[in-house]
């Protein structure tokens, strides 16, 4: 999808600052926080700060465009996929990495919620990641 259409479809007025860090978290599927994302963007847009940066990451995660991680308790970090779908982080090489949903995980809709109004659902998962665990066996 346009970045700009995404941006108008979460009711976002589209500005050079939202469209390129729309456009950086829609390219770069790495769950990046906010230092990554200004160190990346930063040398192209010299008028950018930190804290445009924060401010376009939260608008983007209020309107739906994009969500907030908290999956690593010393980084915040953002995903633009929006789509259910669990996250696992690696213990070793601090990496995020996007699971499937499982369906067979109970949906909201099936769960009793006592009235109350469920908006967000994240699953968590941590571990050793394959890649380091591969690496582990080849240096042994």
């Amino acid at each position: 999808m346009d970045v700009v259409k995404r941006l108008q479809s979460h009711n976002i007025k589209p500005s050079v600052q939202r469209i390129a860090i729309m456009n950086y978290l829609m390219e770069h599927r790495t769950h990046p926080t906010v230092d990554e994302i200004y160190t990346a963007l930063a040398p192209s847009i010299p008028t950018l700060s930190k804290t445009t940066v924060y401010n376009t990451l939260k608008l983007l995660s209020e309107q739906g465009a994009a969500q907030i991680l908290t999956i690593d308790e010393r980084n915040t970090c953002y995903d633009a996929d929006t789509t259910p779908h669990a996250h696992f982080l690696c213990k070793r090489c601090g990496k995020i990495y996007d699971l499937e949903h499982n369906s067979a995980i109970k949906r909201v809709e099936d769960m009793d919620m006592c009235g109350h109004d469920i908006q967000e659902i994240h699953y968590y998962y941590k571990g050793i990641c394959k890649y380091c665990i591969e690496s582990e066996h080849s240096t042994r």
